[in-house]
């Protein structure tokens, strides 16, 4: 009877354990936001410890995106950095890679992210509200470097901040912005954007780190 009790128990825990969907490195999940044309992907190489990306969409902008994300749920404060790199010369000069701070995987989703764009502009953006249009420049702060490798995002309270940094050097402040409207909980991840809906951009994506709490 006890055995029969520690078996039923055995087959139970592996029934369970094979609905939870699997980690992408340190990410909880990999998906297209805004139903791109093109389906996009991520992968993670542990003997390398990189990730790479491929994805479409039009874009990260106005009042609705489209875009590959690969992200995990965060609560309270963070810093979060990773080296970024395109593969290839790339359609549009506009492709993005970076960080994101997103409520909701809807595409019309509150979110502030740090962008580096294929052209080397460098800058930290946001959609304050859901819905809302994002503007140029009201809603962006740009970098004065325009070779920019590192980002860096880190979140104090409302309190957000992007700092970047060329291939060796330190990391330089780009700008803050308060995002009083996110709750405590929030998605946080990489991301990358083709800016043409009938292309896909792939990106790698390597030194990842993500803290818990002040720094």
């Amino acid at each position: 009877m006890q055995q029969r009790f520690f078996l039923a128990i055995l087959l139970t825990t592996i029934v369970l354990s094979s609905f939870v969907p699997p980690t992408i490195g340190l990410f909880e999940a990999g998906k297209d936001i805004g139903s791109p044309k093109l389906v996009g992907y991520s992968a993670y190489d542990p003997s390398t410890k990189t990730y790479t990306m491929k994805g479409g969409g039009y874009n990260i902008w106005f009042e609705r995106d489209e875009f590959q994300y690969l992200f995990r749920e965060m609560e309270g404060d963070f810093t979060v950095s990773a080296n970024f790199e395109f593969v290839g010369k790339g359609h549009d000069a506009h492709r993005k890679v970076g960080w994101m701070v997103r409520e909701s995987t809807d595409d019309n989703a509150s979110h502030l992210s740090g962008v580096i764009h294929g052209d080397g502009l460098t800058v930290l953006q946001w959609r304050v509200k859901k819905g809302d249009k994002m503007r140029d420049p009201e809603d962006e702060i740009f970098s004065k470097e325009k070779a920019i490798q590192t980002i860096e995002v880190r979140r104090e309270g409302n309190t957000y901040t992007m700092r970047g940094a060329a291939k060796g050097e330190p990391l330089q402040l780009i700008g803050t912005h308060e995002m009083p409207n996110f709750g405590t909980k929030v998605l946080v991840g990489l991301f990358v954007c083709s800016h043409n809906p009938d292309v896909l951009e792939e990106s790698r994506v390597s030194n990842v780190v993500v803290q818990k709490g002040k720094k």
